[in-house]
């Protein structure tokens, strides 16, 4: 830590903030203390922040807006106060306490859905001003949340009379072979991530009902074909897992009155060689139609366990050395960022047919390498 020339002191409301802000055996104090080299003392209500005018500015900062946050709750966890921190160690000006105060829905568990970024804020923005949005960001990021809590506020304000949700059959690079039961059996084990997301968010009983009562339909992409969806909110997660035709094809589907939601990450398409992703191609036919957003969410946006932004991280960075390595033309570098084939050592100027960089819009790695990462940062365009 450099010479502290800055000390100043922060005042909680009383005992109770005190010991939800300090956390367990002071444990938030110690991760605002590591991640902007402060020293930290508590006393009471009062807390003494020592160290570079410019940090213990930042400290204070997370401070208040937990402060800001207890007010609201009456508790905090981990995963809060590490976002409170990141939003100041990445610039943002906005607050978590001001972000989650635009709760989308709160759960049967009485659990309030809001927005944890600054992206996923521009993500929620955006599915309320476009009648379609589409999201592009890596795992964890809350793209299929956010837009089924979305979806189930809007059905029970009555903008739409019934949720449609899909994602394309695709299995994850293994071929899984013949799989027992009837029809629905077969493609339930593809759906289950929105199934988990819609019991979690309505609650089992009340979810069970309206699947009953075809309120929430729940189906493969391919039974997409041929109609016209009114009055409902629709959303196709996984949609790097489309080839263009059928992204085309779901994407007319729109009719009076609904609202479409376009999930997917690109760095994570399981189609077969040659066969390019059609959302890849959605974000770069659709970006200046006026009624359709394309958000973009990043690393930063990550609200998992914090290994998962750290892994991302890593294979950003490795993803970047080889492509790096082929621009070079360096024959023994392979791809891995795509589930297509290593490079042919034969051709290596030249990128795979489906491979990884098929499934990057032009100047997006340029435009990446600036920020450090492998996604434009949050925006609506």
């Amino acid at each position: 830590m450099s010479e502290p020339n800055a000390k100043l002191r922060f005042v909680f409301d009383n005992n109770a903030a005190a010991l939800a802000i300090c956390g367990h055996r002071d444990e938030h104090l110690r991760l605002i203390e590591k991640a902007f080299q402060v020293r930290i003392w508590a006393r009471g209500t009062d807390l003494t922040v020592l160290g570079d005018e410019r940090a213990v500015q930042k400290a204070l900062r997370v401070l208040n807006d937990l402060q800001g946050l207890w007010r609201r709750r009456s508790s905090l966890e981990l995963h809060e106060v590490q976002r409170a921190i990141a939003l100041v160690q990445e610039g943002e000006k906005a607050k978590l306490s001001d972000l989650q105060r635009d709760v989308i829905y709160v759960t049967a568990r009485g659990k309030p859905v809001a927005p944890k970024t600054v992206g996923q804020k521009a993500y929620v923005d955006a599915m309320r001003e476009n009648a379609v949005v589409l999201c592009i960001g890596p795992a964890g990021t809350g793209k299929t949340y956010l837009a089924i809590a979305m979806a189930v506020a809007a059905l029970r304000s009555k903008d739409v009379n019934r949720l449609v949700l899909t994602r394309p059959a695709v299995e994850a690079g293994e071929k899984l072979g013949f799989l027992p039961g009837d029809l629905q059996e077969k493609v339930d084990p593809y759906l289950r991530p929105l199934y988990d997301a819609l019991a979690d968010i309505l609650g089992l009983e009340v979810f069970q009902r309206y699947m009953e009562r075809g309120i929430i339909e729940v189906a493969p992409l391919a039974y997409m074909r041929g109609r016209t969806l009114d009055d409902a909110f629709i959303i196709l997660d996984e949609g790097q897992n489309t080839t263009e035709e059928q992204m085309k094809m779901f994407l007319t589907r729109l009719g009076f009155g609904s609202r479409m939601v376009v999930t997917g990450d690109v760095t994570q398409v399981d189609l077969p060689p040659g066969r390019r992703s059609g959302l890849v191609q959605a974000r770069e036919v659709l970006r200046d139609i006026e009624g359709v957003a394309v958000v973009h969410l990043d690393g930063q946006d990550v609200v998992r366990h914090e290994l998962v932004q750290r892994i991302i991280y890593a294979y950003e960075t490795y993803e970047r050395r080889q492509l790096a390595r082929r621009e070079a033309g360096d024959v023994n570098a392979s791809g891995c960022g795509s589930s297509h084939a290593p490079l042919d050592d034969s051709n290596d100027d030249e990128p795979p047919e489906g491979g990884v960089l098929e499934n990057e819009a032009p100047g997006a790695q340029a435009h990446s390498a600036s920020r450090g990462t492998p996604w434009p940062p949050a925006h609506v365009s």
